[in-house]
């Protein structure tokens, strides 16, 4: 059962998750199933999405959502199993961590490839075949901080623009009931974050006002509130769930705020003498 939301949420409803074998993905259709969707999970390792599958309770299909063959084939196999198709969410991403400066364009053409033209290719397969005289709802995960990642120069340019897609699909579909809406993560204790150099997502923590990473069910309930009924009035936004990283830039709290011992001062404030409290 869900934590936070009624049972029954999504009840009678049909989901898919790019990307939904780990991390993210996963938790997102796990919630979404907790929520009484039926869930479709995709990705590009079998053996990885028939064990998180099974886990889940959801039905998977193996396949490279960069390859339009493979988009096709992939919301066919969610029509063919369920005979709708409601929710798609778009979780399936990537980049590497290295210097702006080098990005071989090679490396620049395979983040945009999966990061925006699959992003593409999933809504446009999903809007054009699958999503029937109701609609549909289509998640798009992104990243925050907004003002860029550094060492992920490929990465920041290819989420604005999955951010500027969503926006104006969210406009050109509403006429057809579809909501698009953008989910902009900020850092995750993933085991994909831990891949990176430990002082990479140490780092990363530091830099969060919340003072902590993420929990994946956090990033899953916000998944699971856009394709929910209220998912419409959130079409075109992007919704930006970061524990308040987005506001900021560099470590929290900032060093010029802080006494020897690395603590923000409180000011000392005079009593007002009682007969004016009133």
């Amino acid at each position: 059962m869900s934590q936070i939301f009624a049972d029954g949420l999504l009840a009678g409803r049909v989901a898919l998750v790019t990307g939904g074998g780990t991390g993210l993905g996963k938790a997102a259709a796990t919630e979404l199933a907790w929520c009484g969707a039926k869930v479709v999970i995709c990705g590009r390792r079998e053996e990885v999405l028939a064990a998180a599958a099974e886990k889940i309770g959801a039905s998977f299909v193996a396949g490279d959502v960069r390859e339009e063959e493979d988009a096709e084939r992939i919301v066919a196999f969610a029509l063919e199993r369920h005979g709708r198709l409601d929710a798609l969410v778009n979780n399936a991403g990537g980049q590497y961590f290295t210097p702006a400066e080098a990005i071989e364009p090679k490396g620049w053409r395979a983040v945009t490839r999966l990061n925006v033209g699959a992003t593409q290719r999933m809504s446009r397969v999903a809007a054009e075949r699958a999503f029937g005289v109701d609609g549909g709802t289509i998640v798009n995960v992104t990243l925050s901080p907004h003002h860029g990642l550094a060492g992920m120069t490929h990465s920041s340019a290819a989420r604005a623009a999955v951010e500027g897609y969503t926006r104006v699909r969210a406009e050109e579909w509403a006429d057809r009931g579809i909501s698009v809406i953008a989910v902009a993560a900020g850092h995750f204790d993933t085991a994909s974050l831990r891949k990176y150099p430990e002082p990479v997502w140490r780092a990363a923590a530091r830099t969060v006002p919340l003072q902590r990473l993420g929990r994946e069910e956090e990033h899953a309930w916000l998944v699971a509130l856009c394709c929910s009924p209220l998912g419409a009035a959130l079409s075109g936004s992007v919704v930006t769930l970061d524990g308040a990283r987005d506001n900021w830039f560099g470590p929290w709290p900032p060093s010029s705020l802080t006494d020897a011992g690395g603590a923000v001062p409180a000011e000392e404030r005079r009593a007002r003498p009682p007969d004016k409290l009133l």
